[in-house]
Formats: C-alpha cells, sequence, structure tokens
C-alpha cells in the first residue's frame, strides 16, 4: 500500500474518532445546564462562521450560489442540519452515545429505501438482505425484544432512526450540491442555515451565557472546530485519497468508537443482544456501501 492510499485511510479513521467524541461534548455542555437545542446551535453556528471567514479570506468567488439552488441549501439546512443535530443529540441523551450513533448508521438503509421511491433504484438481493438486518439490528438495539423491561426508551429509540433519516438526508442534499459547488461551500451554507433555522429556539440568556463563561466558551469552541469541521475537513481529505466506498466504510468505526468512549467515561453498557443488533447495522452499513460502488442505489453513487 503506498504512502498516499495509507495517509488517505488515517486521515478517515481521524475523522471517525473525531465525531465518536460528539457525545462527550454533548454530554458535558448539558450538564453544565445548557440546553440541548443551544448545545447543536453552537455546534452549527461556531463551524459555520469560521468557514465563511476561511471562505471570505481565500475563496471569495464561492460564496456565490444560484438563485435557483436555494430551495436546495434551505431544506439541506432544515433537515440535514438542524433537524439532523437536534433529534441526534436527543436519541444520545435518552438511550447513550454508543446506540445512538449505531442507530445514527442506520442512514444507508434510509437512503437506499429514498432511491427506491424517488430514483426507481431496483432493489437486488444484497440491498434488500442489507436493509432486513439493519431493521433487525435496530430491533435489538431497541430492546424489543424485552417487552416488559422499563428501559425500553420508544422516544429515544425513535430520535436514533431520525438522525439516521436525517443524516441520510444530509447525505443527498450534499451530494446533490457538490454537483454543481464546491465542499467547503456546500458545508459553509448547509451549517450556515442549519444555525439559522436553530435560533429562533435560543434563549438570549443562555447564548451570552455560554460564550461569557470561558470554561463553556472552549468546550462550544472545540465542539465545532474539532468533530465538526475538523472531523469533516480530515474526511473530504481521505476522500481524494481513497475510494468514497473505502472511506465510508472506515466511517463506520464511528460508532464503535464512541460505545468504547461510552464504556470508558460514562459508564454506558449495552447487553449482548444489543451488540449483536450494533453488528448487525454495521454489516449491513459495509453492505450497503460496496453495493453504491458496484451498481447499487444512484443517490448514493452521486458525487
Amino acid at each position: 500500500m503506498d504512502n498516499e492510499r495509507l495517509r488517505g485511510y488515517g486521515l478517515a479513521l481521524v475523522a471517525a474518532s473525531l465525531w465518536a467524541t460528539l457525545g462527550l461534548f454533548y454530554t458535558a455542555l448539558e450538564s453544565g445546564g445548557f440546553s440541548r437545542m443551544t448545545i447543536v446551535f453552537y455546534r452549527a453556528a461556531v463551524a459555520a462562521v469560521t468557514l465563511f471567514i476561511f471562505l471570505a479570506w481565500k475563496r471569495r468567488d464561492d460564496l456565490r450560489l444560484a438563485r435557483q439552488d436555494w430551495p436546495l441549501f434551505l431544506a439541506f439546512g432544515l433537515i440535514g442540519v438542524a433537524a439532523f443535530y437536534a433529534v441526534y443529540i436527543q436519541a444520545i441523551a435518552r438511550i447513550g452515545m454508543g446506540v445512538a450513533s449505531v442507530l445514527m448508521y442506520t442512514a444507508p438503509a434510509w437512503v437506499t429505501i429514498l432511491s427506491a421511491f424517488l430514483f426507481h433504484d431496483p432493489l437486488n438481493g444484497p440491498i434488500v438482505l442489507a436493509v432486513a438486518l439493519a431493521f433487525g439490528g435496530c430491533v435489538l438495539i431497541g430492546r424489543v425484544y424485552d417487552l416488559g423491561g422499563t428501559q425500553l426508551n420508544l422516544v429515544g429509540l425513535l430520535a436514533g432512526l431520525g438522525s439516521g433519516l436525517a443524516y441520510g438526508l444530509y447525505t443527498l442534499f450534499s451530494k446533490i450540491a457538490q454537483q454543481r459547488y464546491t465542499a467547503w461551500t456546500t458545508l459553509a451554507y448547509g451549517l450556515g442555515l442549519g444555525a439559522a433555522f436553530l435560533l429562533p429556539f435560543q434563549s438570549c440568556d443562555e447564548l451570552a451565557r455560554a460564550v461569557s463563561t470561558p470554561g463553556v466558551f472552549l468546550g462550544i469552541m472545540a465542539m465545532g472546530l474539532v468533530p465538526t469541521l475538523i472531523g469533516g475537513v480530515a474526511f473530504n481529505a481521505a476522500l481524494r485519497r481513497i475510494p468514497a466506498s473505502s472511506a465510508s466504510i472506515v466511517a463506520t468505526l464511528e460508532p464503535v468508537i464512541a460505545t468504547l468512549l461510552g464504556w470508558a467515561f460514562m459508564d454506558e453498557r449495552l447487553e449482548w443482544p444489543q451488540l449483536l443488533g450494533a453488528g448487525l447495522v454495521l454489516i449491513a452499513v459495509v453492505i450497503l456501501q460496496r453495493a453504491a460502488f458496484s451498481g447499487g442505489p444512484r443517490a448514493l453513487r452521486r458525487g
């Protein structure tokens, strides 16, 4: 393996590792008395402002959007960023960062199903198997097998699945936008509009308290710059060195790392059926990613 490919795999692993830390940031900030909506607003806003400053300084022409593309970016910001961030932090709070991260990776299954309806893509044997595995894995993760259990959190399970759906739509919007715009422009406007949609749900006092408290301010800046911005930049850099299919499969290590972090720092525990369910979801993701680059869903192959 040449050095560039090795560096590409390393960058994809860095991105997955950084994304996996989001649950730690969310939990720490929420324990400091901040609402979940304020936390995700700052996550999007810090990264967006940084990107816009960079584009205005180095790539001013990339700031221009065609008028007909505004509906696409508005949908991207509303669903792919604002809704995604909001439901994902709810899932982490209710069912833990490990389980929430696994459920978020049902996104390829959602994209496959949406592609069948929107683009009339065929559902062949491996794709149907992958969707079935993902569904079965979610049943196990949600502890549906224990109908009498008091720990089954239906709202958390739905939030986790909702984050997978929103993340799948994030992928679709991003791939469509990058047919006409750079990854930097797409990310900047997606995050910026996402922050704008989250702004009406904010308390002015809480926003001011967050930036006026030194420790909290540093945590917010770190969350916006490290897992959100640097994680995205690392993944984009990986895509320039290795195939997108390979980078995406490496990124599925995120829920594994998130589960380990939850165990190490937050005392999260999974029962063996839940671990089996997580494994089924990850297997389904690998199958779908392979199918995407060998004649599978058109939406996954775009870009």
